[in-house]
This record gives structure tokens, sequence and C-alpha cells, in this order.
């Protein structure tokens, strides 16, 4: 919008006598907001933005440009660009109806050319990116919140004056993000022999905490007797740290007992590529092997 000003002048018999300023204000015609359907990420997820343009004039708009600069921000003395285009994804709608998609070029900005505005109406766009290796992982140094994207829309072309811009954040993902992989030592054994399977359960998010009420369960089959259970290194206590049945072999840590620590995130500070250092825990149940096993379920009645 602009604000415009004017001023009058009265003559009369060699005198000049100015009016007061009036001032007024040009309203933009045209306006744009911007919103991603989930406010966060992890590298490597999709992200999906919508973005509407309404027309408040009386006169439709023909060939109009939207540019999305992906978040672009500066690393290393260079600019990098967080998220990526997911090709093909870019639709307008009209009154829920889909318009002919306009010319794409998919980066390092996105831009759409050829985008048809109806009088007294509006369209929405609606794309599809990818956090890539340039997504912030961290947390601010001063507030200690997760990092966050923020891209900005521009709307220009038609009758458009300056360009009508709309802004979206979403935040780097704040809250553990695990996985787990287990092995078995040795992989041959003897019945009634002892025998180990270790968890290794990975973090690539934040740390753990009570409330995420993490537990790791299992059913051991063939089942194990005289357990005994450590978390890196310490030895758990059956009831007050796990439960097991020796009759079912479900075995299961209880709420509380796990904790694993958040991976380390780091920038580099010359490419300006964000890695994820994962923490891990490892928990290890040893026990003595039966020798009946279970038939597969399927064939169970």
């Amino acid at each position: 919008m602009a604000v415009f000003y004017n001023q009058a002048t009265i003559s009369y018999g060699g005198t000049v006598r100015q009016s007061n300023i009036a001032s007024g204000e040009i309203l933009d015609a045209v306006s744009v907001t911007k919103s991603a359907l989930i406010g966060t990420y992890a590298q490597g997820d999709t992200l999906t933005y919508v973005v509407n343009i309404v027309n408040e004039s009386g006169v439709p708009m023909t060939g109009l440009t939207l540019t999305d600069d992906l978040g672009a921000y500066e690393a290393g003395g260079q600019t990098v660009v967080p998220l990526t285009y997911v090709t093909g994804s870019l639709r307008v709608y009209s009154d829920g109806v889909e318009q002919p998609r306009p010319a794409v070029t998919e980066g390092p900005a996105l831009t759409a050319e050829g985008i048809d505005l109806p009088a007294e109406g509006a369209v929405t766009v609606v794309y599809a990116v990818k956090a890539n290796e340039f997504a912030p992982l961290g947390t601010d140094p001063e507030t200690g919140d997760p990092q966050s994207i923020v891209n900005t829309a521009s709307v220009t072309g038609g009758t458009i004056a300056d360009a009508v811009t709309a802004q979206a954040t979403v935040t780097a993902q704040d809250g553990p993000d695990l996985t787990v992989q287990k092995c078995i030592t040795p992989t041959s054994v003897t019945e009634n022999s002892r025998v180990t399977y270790g968890f290794e359960i990975s973090n690539a998010g934040r740390e753990t905490e009570p409330g995420d009420s993490v537990v790791l369960s299992d059913v051991f089959d063939p089942i194990l007797t005289d357990l005994t259970v450590t978390l890196n290194g310490a030895v758990l206590t059956p009831g007050t740290d796990y439960a097991y049945d020796a009759a079912s072999g479900i075995f299961s840590t209880n709420a509380g007992t796990l904790t694993v620590p958040g991976a380390a995130f780091s920038q580099d500070p010359t490419t300006g590529v964000w890695t994820a250092d994962p923490g891990t825990a490892v928990l290890e149940v040893t026990g003595t092997i039966g020798a009946q096993i279970s038939p597969p379920i399927e064939k169970r009645r």
C-alpha cells in the first residue's frame, strides 16, 4: 500500500495561502498469505506450502508471477537454500477447480509464471518441498529454541506496483527421533547355553525426557531364563527397571528406565551443510536359552 499527500493553494490580491495537507492511502488490490501444512521438519522431510492470492479489485489480473526464495540464508560466506522444490508438485486452484499449470523454474528460487487472478476472486497455489542438507538442525544459541526456516513468497506482475509478499516459518523437530538395531551373540548356540540380545538405540533428535515414556519390548522365543539386563554396562533391577514373564518370554523396560542422549548437531562453516551425530544407548539382555522354538504365527491354530 502507498500513502499520498495533497495541499491546495489559494491566492487573492497578492496574498497566497496554503491549505492543510490532506493524506490518503492506496490499498493493495492484491494480498497474499502463506502457510505450511506441517510446522516442523527433519532433514529429508517433505513439506507442503499453501499460498492464497486474493484480488480485491474488480479487474482481473493475468500473467502474475509467484516467487519463493525457499528459505535462502547466508552461511560460510555464501547463500544456501534449505528447501528443494519437488518437481511437478505445484498446482493452482480457483474456487477449488484446478487451473492450467504455470511455467515453473525450480531453483535456486522457485518461480511460477502465468498465474491468472479473477476479479474479486482468489487462487490457491500448493506445492511441496524437501528439507535438504542445508536445513538448520540445531538450536538458537541465544534462546535455546529449535532453529527454523523462514521462506518468503512474493507475487508480481499485472497491475501490481510493488511485490506483495508473505512468509511462513517451520521449525526443526523438537523431540527425540529413535531407531533400534538388534543383534544376537553368539548367533549359533547349543540349547541351555547363554545368549545375549543386544539393542542399540540411536537418537537423531533431542535427548529423551521422562515424559517421552520410552519403552523397549520384545518376545524372546525360545524363552530365556536367568536374565541379566544391562543398560550402557550398568546392571538393571528386575521389577524396578524392567518386567519379564518367564512363561511367555515377554520382556519390556519400565517407563523412565531408558534415556537416550540427543544428537550432536553441527554446521560446516565452509559449505553450510548440517549434520547430526546420533546419541546412543545400548541395552543388553543375557539369559539361558531353551530348546523349544514356537511355530511361525501363520501356522498356529
